[in-house]
Formats: structure tokens, C-alpha cells, sequence
């Protein structure tokens, strides 16, 4: 079982089993929700992730897009699809510990930014 929550600790949350994979994404949409230049998360099927403190606030981001996030802080905890495929997107910053998470690869590269640049610190 992994455990995960947004920043504030308002929204906590579980998922029990195997994930189905972990990704790094770079499409136009995660990257502006997130604010950052790309996004880990972690797939898992929908009934193997509950809430277990506070609701998340539902954005319908896309005519098929729901993201959910916390109404408190911003930190956006999962997304899916509508109609449901019955999976949720998990964001890999959310998690307690990512420790374990190997990423099968990156997807929506062609939106990816050049920003490797040169180490700016340890």
C-alpha cells in the first residue's frame, strides 16, 4: 500500500496493489497544472485508490480531463479521464515516500521543453 496527501495535509489519500505504471509526463496540459516542466506520477486502477481525509476539488481541465486537487494548497493529487476508463493518474510528488518508483519511460515528449541546462547546485 502507498500513502500520499497534498501539501497542507488537508486531502490524504491511499492506493492498495500493484501500479499499473509510473510515468514522466510532458504535455502542455500537466505542465501548466503542475507549474513545473514535466510531471511523475503513478497509474494505479481506480477502486485502489481512496481518500481517507477531505475531498478534492474536481477541474474539468479538457472536454475528457478531470484533475483533482486540493481546494486548500493547489497540489493537484490525481487525474482521470471522463467517461472513466476505471484508472487514476497519481501525482508522484504527492506521495510519502516514491522511494520504490521506477519510471517505464516519458510520454508527450514532443511538448517537452529543452531545459536540461547546466547543474545550478547539488
Amino acid at each position: 500500500m502507498i500513502t500520499g496527501g497534498c501539501h497542507c495535509g488537508a486531502i490524504r489519500y491511499q492506493a492498495e496493489g500493484e501500479a499499473i505504471t509510473h510515468a514522466l509526463c510532458h504535455c502542455t496540459d500537466c505542465r501548466r497544472h503542475a507549474g513545473a516542466p514535466m510531471i511523475g506520477w503513478t497509474m494505479y486502477a481506480q477502486d485502489a485508490v481512496k481518500v481517507t481525509k477531505g475531498t478534492p476539488k474536481v477541474y474539468a481541465s479538457s472536454e475528457h480531463g478531470r484533475r483533482h486537487f486540493c481546494a486548500d494548497c493547489g497540489s493537484p493529487i490525481y487525474s482521470q479521464r471522463n467517461p472513466d476508463p476505471g484508472f487514476l493518474v497519481v501525482r508522484a510528488g504527492t506521495l510519502d515516500d516514491s522511494s520504490g518508483m521506477k519510471i517505464a519511460g516519458n510520454i508527450w515528449t514532443a511538448s517537452a521543453r529543452p531545459w536540461p541546462g547546466p547543474r545550478l547546485s547539488r
